[in-house]
């Protein structure tokens, strides 16, 4: 897929490549699925925050006294991943950001209508001051977009802007991407794969099968 939208990024390099082809093969044990996937959930996560807000401090080294920058403690941030599937990056995103909150979104899809059902929901907090969050929105696999477009819709209703909210997945489909974009054309979504299309199950192909499945042994 040729990407022809500014928000979303394609992130391609050999480690994210080697990933990749460990988390598609068949053959790659639970354990080599789940390492594979985290190595490349913190890849991508570092390229979602890239654009958080910074500040300039002043600090000292052991040497010297100097101004440098580091992240604006005035916002709050979320970490909002898509039970089950999406708690993969959650190890990896507390250690890059651990200043930020969890809040955990439970669905699954109903294998008949590829709808998303709801059985959890830890998003419904106060939000005073809406400009100052930056929600992360993880899932492995964007393939129709409805349960993307469920969590983006939870935090659009509260007022944050779409410009922060970034969707953060690691392989996707084309239809996905569009019907995401179709609704919330602000939004970011940060991948390391835009597959070739869905099959009449609703999976990706070739994707990688269950995401679930293959991290939790299941």
């Amino acid at each position: 897929m040729q990407n022809k939208n500014k928000n979303l990024t394609i992130v391609s390099n050999p480690i994210v490549n080697q990933s990749l082809c460990t988390i598609r093969d068949k053959e790659t044990d639970t354990q080599g699925v789940r390492l594979a996937a985290r190595k490349l959930t913190r890849i991508l996560l570092y390229e979602a925050t890239k654009n958080l807000p910074q500040k300039e401090v002043e600090i000292e080294t052991p040497v010297a006294k100097c101004k440098t920058q580091t992240i604006n403690d005035d916002i709050t941030i979320i970490i909002s991943p898509i039970l089950r599937a999406g708690l993969i990056f959650t190890d990896e995103a507390v250690d890059i950001l651990p200043q930020a909150t969890i809040r955990h979104i439970g669905m699954y899809r109903d294998e008949k209508t590829l709808r998303p059902v709801w059985y959890y929901n830890k998003v419904p907090m106060p939000v005073s001051n809406p400009s100052k969050y930056y929600v992360f929105i993880t899932d492995p696999m964007l393939a129709t977009g409805n349960s993307l477009k469920e969590a983006i819709r939870l935090y659009v209703s509260k007022g944050i802007p779409q410009e922060n909210i970034c969707c953060v997945c690691m392989i996707s489909a084309p239809v996905g991407v569009e019907a995401v974009f179709n609704e919330f054309p602000d939004v970011k979504i940060i991948v390391a794969s835009v597959d070739s299309h869905l099959n009449e199950r609703g999976y990706i192909v070739p994707g990688m099968g269950d995401a679930g499945d293959r991290i939790y042994n299941t």
